[in-house]
């Protein structure tokens, strides 16, 4: 059961559900591309064939832990914006949490680069009275998660 669900309060409901966006991943596939490269040019001498080999499989291995920490992080971060309040949650053992009530939301400022508008992701940060959420990274479509903040 997603921790979104379990923390509901009796009455609310979820307006919207944000992701992070595929985009973590694309570090460990650029790896991936450059070992399969590295591996498809393999020279003709022995000695040269097999340190171009080596090298492939360690930017290989180091692209698949680039992988695999991205996944996990995409699957244990929960964004959640209900009728009364924003939920993030991220962590699987050591979890860390944060509720900000929507009167208390002062302003949400979204940040893309070119490629953010590209692809359609980017930086969300809530700000709020006192204080505010830390910056939510890598969103997947923030502008709708913004709107659904800011709509009243």
């Amino acid at each position: 059961m997603p921790y979104v669900d379990r923390v509901l309060q009796e009455g609310e409901s979820v307006r919207h559900i944000a992701r992070i966006s595929w985009v973590t991943y694309l570090p460990g596939l650029l790896l991936w591309a450059v070992a399969g490269i590295l591996a498809g040019l393999l020279p003709s001498q022995p000695a040269l064939h097999f340190f171009v080999l080596t090298v492939a499989a360690i930017v290989f291995i180091i692209g698949t832990i680039l992988l695999a920490r991205a996944w996990f992080y995409r699957v244990t971060t929960e964004i959640a914006v209900t009728d009364r309040r924003i939920i993030y949650k991220r962590g699987f053992i050591r979890r860390y949490t944060v509720e900000m009530h929507m009167d208390k939301v002062e302003s949400v400022d979204v940040d893309q680069s070119i490629l953010g508008r590209m692809l359609d992701y980017g930086d969300v940060i809530i700000h709020g009275t006192g204080v505010g959420l830390e910056p939510l990274l890598h969103i997947d479509h923030p502008l709708e998660l913004r709107n659904h903040i800011t709509a009243v």
